[in-house]
């Protein structure tokens, strides 16, 4: 479970994201959808200790994240952020290899390059392995961040925003990988999502938030409601029920 409380930053007296309390459960695949400027990823940055927090507390299951040594929060939680700047002469096996440093400490044995071929084949980045990242779509390149994330095998993984650069087929080929990922290897992941029909579908639980603060938190057939999505986005929302589930018309 992750447990946020009265979690704060502070950017101006107009300019805020909380206080937030909540609760995560661990398991399944929860998403964080809203306006843009809402604090979806200011809060996932806090939550993965990559962006300092103005108050509150943060814990990934029993572990304080102010508190918690560097080395044993890095075998809890991994995280992906929007940005990613890596040399372009590493190939993708290399840069997949990035996520067993908690463990080999760049001393990669028998079993991290088990762990690294294993995100690769799921990944379907097998072709792709000794390819370097300059030579990669931006899609492919997405790919390969999302398995070195993976690759570093922890309970709890965020996502920011992991469909960038992705089409609309490759952005479901991208959730459904990751919605089996909750199963087959039974993770918690935490993930930035725009498209809220792709949230609707797949997630287990739908965190939305608007203007800093948490509006609803539930399952998906408790936020997919025209005066929920309504109030959130600021425009009117129709819900249809579709083949899988309600359907989000905007």
């Amino acid at each position: 479970m992750i447990k946020i409380e009265n979690l704060e930053k502070n950017y101006s007296k107009e300019v805020k994201i909380g206080p937030i309390d909540l609760e995560i459960p661990k398991g399944g695949f929860t998403s964080i959808i809203g306006p843009n400027g809402a604090g979806k990823s200011t809060t996932l940055l806090m939550v993965g200790r990559l962006l300092d927090k103005d108050g509150g507390n943060i814990f990934i299951e029993e572990n304080n994240i102010d508190t918690t040594k560097t080395d044993l929060l890095a075998k809890k939680i991994a995280i992906l952020r929007q940005e990613n700047h890596f040399v372009t002469k590493l190939t993708v096996r290399q840069l997949v290899g990035f996520g067993r440093f908690p463990y080999s400490k760049g001393r990669i044995n028998t079993e991290d390059e088990e762990i690294i071929s294993k995100y690769i084949d799921f990944l379907g980045l097998k072709e792709l392995e000794n390819r370097y990242l300059d030579e990669l779509s931006g899609g492919q390149r997405q790919r390969v961040y999302v398995a070195m994330v993976l690759a570093q095998e922890t309970d709890y993984v965020l996502l920011d925003e992991p469909l960038n650069n992705l089409d609309i087929r490759r952005s479901q080929e991208m959730l459904n990988h990751l919605y089996k990922i909750t199963r087959e290897f039974k993770k918690t992941i935490v993930t930035v999502l725009h498209d809220i029909n792709f949230a609707a579908k797949y997630s287990d639980y739908i965190l939305c938030m608007k203007e800093g603060q948490v509006i609803k938190f539930g399952k998906p057939e408790e936020v997919m409601r025209k005066e929920v999505l309504s109030e959130i986005f600021d425009t009117d929302i129709e819900i249809i029920n579709g083949p899988h589930g309600p359907v989000a018309i905007y």
